[in-house]
């Protein structure tokens, strides 16, 4: 049996900064900070009293949360860490993988 591995390249991009705003405002124009959150994944710092709360979408929410559970798997995280390392000539076009 042949078995091919196929490296995904990871391309980190800039991390946008986080918009902070205070209870009341998040308050008054919730819809558009939700809209900001959802459209642009722009991450919402909402600060209180009692503390901070952070609002982002739920795909990035989902990524994150796939992100924790592959990186829980000690050999996955080891492939993913290699094939960032890949030199992006040496990996495989996406046309060329069957999903």
């Amino acid at each position: 049996m042949l078995y091919v591995r196929y490296y995904v390249h990871i391309i980190m991009s800039e991390v946008n900064d986080m918009t902070n705003i205070n209870i009341t405002n998040l308050r008054k124009n919730l819809f558009d900070y939700i809209n900001q959150a959802v459209e642009f994944n722009d991450v919402i710092n909402v600060n209180t009293k009692a503390g901070n709360a952070v609002i982002i979408s739920e795909a990035d929410y989902n990524g994150l949360m796939e992100t924790l559970y592959l990186s829980r798997n000690r050999e996955v995280k080891d492939e993913i860490v290699e094939g960032m390392k890949t030199p992006i000539e040496d990996c495989v076009e996406e046309s060329a993988v069957e999903w």
